[in-house]
């Protein structure tokens, strides 16, 4: 089966985001995220918790992209609104999923805790949607379809704003019902990150060429940050083995061309654990005299 091209959109909810009482990292996390999956991001929105906004915000995302991807509102109190204006975006009455009040009360249960009547809501989705599990958390996802008069389509996934909870559920069950969306029999999805030093980002895009293209397979992600490059890998195939079998071919010819820059591999590799890494090897050791009050490399090596 062919692939295909896939537009989307990420819409943060809550007065916290709108106020700028809180920084809306979520965005930035599931645009990258969705990236490497292929999706181009079109548009970013933010709402407040008003019911009449959050359905217009819903309504005018699902009929310019393929993908809506929301965070936040789907707590138990009443300013939570995304599942009452899913409902009133796809025209459904909620219904209680008795599988997913099941899990929220074995958590408080396992927490020792009696599970208030209003959690109840959590447990509510449109007719016709389908869960998004949480398997650290009370706020179950929701997957819904929005019909549009042309008769095409948007799937639009609501995931809590709790950074942990969100991410575990992004990667767990809505990457791969986005690859389904794609096309293609490709089920899993594995990551890589390599850290390189040494060069701009505009050069390290010169010698890297078609590497980082748009379209290729597996994509290569670029992000720079004090300095340091990274590059990230993303294979999706049938197997694990078969994704892993992408991420090595790609990153020997990523290191073909950049190899002289490259420090270490991993999201938490930095530059000091590469240097320690090689005193290790040598059997040598560092000492340094930092003045002031910030010792920076002091700190480095003792975290």
């Amino acid at each position: 089966m062919p692939t295909k091209t896939l537009t989307g959109e990420v819409i943060s909810i809550g007065d916290e985001m709108t106020s700028g009482a809180r920084l809306d990292t979520n965005a930035q996390w599931l645009s990258r995220r969705l990236g490497e999956l292929g999706v181009e991001i079109s548009f970013h929105s933010t709402v407040g918790d008003t019911l009449e906004h959050n359905v217009d915000v819903f309504r005018t995302a699902a009929s310019r992209v393929h993908v809506v991807v929301c965070t936040g509102g789907l707590g138990p109190t009443q300013d939570d609104l995304t599942r009452q204006a899913l409902a009133a975006v796809v025209q459904q009455p909620l219904e209680l999923r008795q599988s997913s009040l099941d899990h929220i009360e074995r958590l408080f249960a396992k927490r020792n805790r009696d599970m208030p009547d209003r959690n109840r809501v959590q447990a509510m989705f449109p007719v016709g949607s389908l869960e998004v599990f949480n398997p650290q958390g009370t706020a179950p996802g929701v997957d819904v379809t929005v019909e549009r008069e042309d008769g095409s389509s948007s799937r639009v996934f609501a995931l809590p704003g709790v950074p942990a909870e969100m991410k575990r559920m992004f990667d767990d069950t809505v990457a791969p019902r986005i690859l389904e969306m794609i096309g293609g029999q490709r089920n899993h999805i594995e990551h890589h990150v390599m850290k390189f030093f040494g060069v701009g980002e505009s050069d390290m895009e010169q010698r890297l060429g078609d590497m980082i293209s748009r379209d290729r397979v597996p994509r290569v992600g670029i992000t720079v940050s004090s300095a340091t490059i990274s590059l990230r890998i993303t294979a999706a195939g049938q197997t694990e083995a078969d994704c892993r079998e992408q991420i090595q071919a790609t990153r020997k010819a990523i290191l073909d061309r950049v190899g002289e820059l490259h420090f270490g591999d991993g999201e938490d590799f930095e530059q000091y654990h590469a240097v320690e890494s090689s005193l290790r090897e040598l059997g040598q050791s560092l000492v340094s005299v930092e003045f002031g009050r910030s010792a920076v490399l002091a700190n480095w090596f003792a975290s």
